[in-house]
């Protein structure tokens, strides 16, 4: 499968011939799920929602301050 990775204004075309969720991918991304807000074609996603052929994966970094 074939999808797409937008994470701080990069994008990344990539490919997998496994499954694998939205956590699978922050896992091997470095990223935690408590700092990054995950998008799934536009749209918010759960860690366990399945990256599918064609897909758009956005991570976008929360800011904490105050």
């Amino acid at each position: 499968m074939k999808f797409t990775v937008i994470y701080n204004n990069e994008t990344f075309n990539k490919e997998s011939d496994v499954d694998l969720t939205i956590k699978d991918l922050l896992d091997e991304m470095g990223l935690s799920s408590t700092t990054i807000v995950s998008k799934k074609n536009g749209e918010t996603a759960i860690e366990e929602s399945p990256i599918e052929d064609g897909d758009e994966i956005q991570f976008v970094q929360i800011i904490f301050g105050g």
